[in-house]
């Protein structure tokens, strides 16, 4: 078992103070709908990207801090807003009795990776969580990993992307290319929306399990060649599913045969898939605008329909692209149709969690987090040799990352633990993916 020895810990503010009549932020009605959790990302540079560095982070994070003023404060929970006090982000650095090596080889235990983390994926919410936390692990190899977890309450997956891309810029004496905006809470105004049963605890839950898969580009490649008649018969221009749809794909026939095994019949399934809201309405969020800016956008499947769509890999492709599709035209009316862009938003929203508690239903749900460019992140030492998430105490959830080569795919999958033993035994995915 790795040993993670936290060695110092202290609080970094904003090297400038937040003037006053920014003191308050509002979140927006997205996020109150978000779980009490936090975003993160964990990036390993080996020894010999750092040897003879110094490694020295806190000055441009306080500078960056300064600019994502909202992430230094605390939040408010029954006032719905962040307290932007400059009370500042937690920075931790750990050392680790074993070689960088040795956590990233074959057969890495995804619970392990949780000890690099500097808070619980859970540790959100309360007036003591900073919203903002950093941990440098340093090995006995000299390697080291950035671990960070951001409030999900003020950040999504993209949003962490761009303050990574702003910190490690900083880190490079670069200019801060990237001006974050926030104004999400213009666009989508808070409701003071009551906290909806979460999916998540502060304990976490013990039940659910991880496991990454591996799709290398070739694998890909023969997936999206499996589906080439269908489109080559088309007379348009239509280009054939992404290999983010095909690896859903795969993956979501993976489970529906693993519930039907498991319960002895096909379920109705609602599979739902995460669509970035930025430059997708009218008028546009802001490409840099941060906060919790997607939608869910729902698959809805009979019984019937989730038992022949299982074993159908071109129709499954299609019915999820054609939901994605779908999603992106449903992002160009939320803002001028204010009812249609509610039960787009937040009803649905709710009938999905619902959905989640009902047993005759499975409710699948699929996040893409491969294009954030974390694998170009230098912090003065070089680029990262892994990108790496960790256990998440939410099941039936795929999460989709970049591999090093920015043209595979590693899907993390979080699954209830008897659920897991019958989807790591799936023919398909043993055939297409490795670990």
């Amino acid at each position: 078992m790795m040993k993670v020895n936290v060695i110092s810990r202290k609080l970094i503010k904003p090297c400038k103070p937040t003037p006053s009549h920014l003191s308050i932020y509002n979140i927006s009605l997205l996020e109150e709908l978000n779980s009490p959790i936090n975003v993160f990302r964990i990036l390993y540079y080996p020894s010999h990207v750092v040897a003879g560095k110094i490694i020295s982070l806190e000055e441009p994070l306080a500078q960056v801090l300064s600019l994502f003023y909202p992430i230094a404060g605390r939040y408010n929970k029954e006032k719905h807003q962040i307290d932007c006090n400059d009370d500042g982000a937690e920075y931790a650095v750990a050392e680790v009795d074993c070689r960088l090596d040795q956590v990233i080889g074959v057969g890495t235990k995804s619970k392990q990776l949780n000890h690099l983390l500097p808070v619980d994926i859970c540790a959100a919410d309360e007036p003591t969580d900073a919203m903002l936390a950093v941990q440098i692990n340093r090995f006995q190899c000299g390697g080291l990993t950035i671990a960070i977890c951001a409030s999900h309450r003020f950040f999504d997956s993209a949003s962490l992307g761009m303050f990574l891309k702003v910190w490690a810029n900083a880190a490079n004496d670069g200019e801060l290319v990237i001006r974050p905006n926030f104004d999400s809470s213009s666009y989508f105004p808070s409701e003071k929306l009551p906290q909806l049963r979460s999916r998540v605890s502060r304990t976490g839950d013990k039940s659910i399990v991880a496991k990454k898969f591996v799709f290398d580009k070739n694998i890909i490649s023969i997936l999206r060649e499996s589906l080439s008649t269908k489109w080559r018969s088309k007379a348009n221009t239509e280009r054939p599913p992404s290999r983010v749809v095909v690896v859903s794909a795969l993956l979501t026939q993976a489970l529906l045969r693993a519930d039907r095994a498991k319960h002895g019949k096909s379920r109705a399934s609602l599979i739902v898939q995460a669509i970035d809201l930025r430059e997708r309405t009218v008028p546009p969020v802001p490409k840099h605008c941060c906060g919790s800016l997607f939608l869910y956008n729902h698959l809805k499947l009979t019984a019937d329909e989730s038992h022949n769509i299982m074993k159908n890999f071109v129709r499954m492709s299609l019915k999820l692209r054609q939901a994605i599709i779908q999603g992106m035209k449903d992002c160009t009316r939320i803002l001028s149709d204010k009812m249609f862009g509610r039960w787009v938003l937040v009803d649905s929203h709710i009938d999905a969690t619902q959905k989640s508690n009902n047993p005759d239903y499975k409710v699948i749900r699929i996040t893409d987090w491969s294009k954030f460019g974390e694998y170009e992140l230098d912090f003065g030492f070089g680029k990262p040799i892994w990108v790496s998430l960790a256990d998440v105490p939410l099941k039936d959830l795929f999460i989709l990352m970049n591999t090093k080569d920015n043209d595979g795919i590693e899907a993390w999958v979080y699954l209830d633990e008897s659920d897991m033993v019958f989807f790591e035994q799936d023919e398909d995915l043993r055939i297409f993916t490795s670990e």
